[in-house]
Formats: structure tokens, sequence, C-alpha cells
């Protein structure tokens, strides 16, 4: 892609997305992420009516009477995008592959969260980390982010979401409110199965607001009927014939869709995420909307 061509994609995705930003999500994003953090202020005598979980026993014990804690709602957000850019996202069948609606997904959450003069940054990840991008304002940063975005080439291709979630964890010391946005395929396909407390997912999902945004092809879940078809794992590069006219290899391709989909709706039961899943060539304002009120 010549520096023209990428300039032009640059600019078609800012006047689609920032448009959807600004007409639907703004207000959507102000009410349900708004004031969701809060930081302590100060401490004062108890007072009928106070919430008794507010109360500073620390205080209340050397002052020999009751104090609570008062809160102060955080209104200036940090928004972490958490992008797979694994070899997989490099696939779409109907309008366009997944890496671009994740690029136009990602672009419309970074306008919504300049248009409320909040910061936005971005971890790139593969089966690494591949770039990160720290918070800041502005419509000039957000730009650079699109440019990113449809322009990085990882250096691998396999997936490794917890990478992605550790390194979240480590450089956003205070809470954010952090999109995952992936296929969420991966070698092993149970990679955010919740196996303890110390389980990334699990850390990640209590020190931030962590959302999930599942983009996938629809022939991720389902294989279609056109005889004897010759494949590429996209993320290890492995190549195999497969007779797709066979029922049970069609069969066993849909049981194994499923199976995943079943241990991440299971993780994020356990973990309270907020999660969406939309198929490309869908309308994924319908998507954001959705999770946006969960």
């Amino acid at each position: 892609m010549t520096s023209e061509e990428l300039l032009q994609r640059v600019r078609k995705i800012e006047i689609k997305t920032r448009g959807l930003s600004r007409n639907i999500f703004a207000g959507e994003y102000h009410s349900q992420f708004k004031g969701r953090g809060m930081t302590f202020s100060e401490v004062r005598e108890y007072q009928p009516g106070d919430d008794v979980r507010s109360i500073d026993w620390n205080v209340t014990a050397r002052m020999n009477r009751p104090y609570v804690k008062i809160f102060e709602e955080e209104r200036e957000l940090t928004v972490m995008l958490l992008i797979d850019v694994s070899g997989s996202r490099n696939f779409g069948t109907v309008s366009q592959m997944k890496r671009d609606m994740m690029a136009e997904v990602a672009a419309t959450l970074a306008f919504s969260t300049i248009e409320n003069n909040d910061k936005v940054g971005v971890i790139f990840f593969s089966d690494k980390v591949e770039k990160f991008i720290p918070p800041k304002k502005g419509k000039t940063h957000v730009l650079h982010i699109i440019r990113e975005l449809l322009s990085f080439e990882p250096s691998d291709t396999g997936t490794d979401i917890n990478a992605a979630l550790e390194y979240l964890i480590n450089a956003q010391k205070r809470r954010c409110t952090a999109f995952l946005i992936s296929d969420f395929i991966t070698a092993n396909g149970d990679q955010l199965r919740v196996t303890g407390n110390a389980t990334p997912v699990v850390i990640a999902s209590r020190k931030h607001d962590l959302n999930a945004i599942q983009i996938y092809d629809r022939l991720d879940a389902e294989m279609p009927n056109v005889g004897l078809l010759k494949v590429k794992d996209a993320e290890t590069g492995k190549r195999l014939w497969v007779d797709t006219a066979v029922r049970a290899t069609r069969e066993a391709y849909a049981a194994a869709w499923h199976k995943q989909q079943d241990t991440l709706e299971n993780v994020y039961l356990k973990t309270g995420i907020n999660h969406v899943s939309v198929q490309t060539g869908e309308d994924f304002v319908k998507a954001l909307m959705r999770l946006f009120k969960q």
C-alpha cells in the first residue's frame, strides 16, 4: 500500500467512523462509561443515612466515633483498545475481511473517546505484544491510531490473548475501560479458560472495566460443502487437504466452533465481562449499541 493509498483509506474510515461516534455513540458512551470509576477524596464523621460499607474503621478506631470515606467520580477516563493482529484476522468471505471490521470498530470507539475528552491507547498483539501506543487525547492521536490499524503488520502470526491482558495489567495502573477486539481463534482454542484467581482474564476484569468484541466470519463457524479443498492455517502455516463433502468433517468443524463459543461464554459468566459478537458484513453499530447498554 502506497502512502497516498493509505491516506485515502485513513480519510475514508475517519469520515465513516467519526460520524458514527458523534451522532450515535457519544451519548451512550458518556452515560455508560463516564463516572464509573471512583477516587478517594476525604473522610468525615458518620451521619445518619450513610452507607455503613463506607465506614473507615481505622479512623473510627482512632477517633472513637464513626467516620466514613468520601469518594469522587472520575470524570476523565482512559480507554484501552486491545486489538488482535494475528494471522487469522486476514480472512473474510462476505464484503470485508475481519481486519477491516476490527479497524472500523476500533476507530469508532477511539473517536467516541475523544468526543468525550478522554484518552485512548492501543495494544496490538499476536502471540506477543507487537506494539503499544500510550493513551493520549486529540484528533491527531486518533488519526495516528487509524493509520496503524490499517497499515501495521505483525512480526508473528499466532495468538496469545493472555499476553495482551498481562501487558494491560502491568502498563495501566489506574482503572480504565478496555475493549478486547479479536476473533478469539487460538491454537489451543481455550486460552481464556478460567483456572483460578491468578488467571490474567480474571485479574484484568477485576482491575479494569473489560469488554470483549468478537469479530468473526461465517466460515469460521461452518464449513461449506465444496468438495476436496486445500486449506492453510493462517497462524501456524500448516497446510492440509480437507474433503468438505464428508458430512462428519463438516459437523466436527461446527462442533469445534460451538465448543470454543461455550468456553468464551463460560469465561464471560465467571468474570462478568460485557461482550458482543458481530459477523463480517453485518452492521456493527447494533452490536456496539448492545454492548454499551449491557
